[in-house]
């Protein structure tokens, strides 16, 4: 679970890239703007949910454990 959590930050922080990366570089020294910062922000957006969904589903399975403040006291 550790693996798949950090392989999901990096994919999200690689999109956030990306999309920096084509928010400076579209449209400049003559060449058209692109789709491809809107494209690069809506994987980051679908990486997250994944993300979340996963740790939701692990929790629900009994993969991963609750640690912190109990509940109700």
């Amino acid at each position: 679970m550790t693996y798949l959590v950090a392989l999901a930050f990096i994919a999200i922080l690689a999109s956030l890239g990306a999309a920096l990366f084509f928010m400076m570089k579209d449209g400049t020294e003559g060449k058209r703007k692109t789709s491809n910062m809107a494209r690069a922000l809506a994987f980051r957006v679908g990486f997250s949910i994944v993300l979340f969904l996963c740790i939701l589903i692990s929790w629900k399975l009994g993969y991963i454990q609750p640690t912190g403040i109990p509940a109700g006291k």
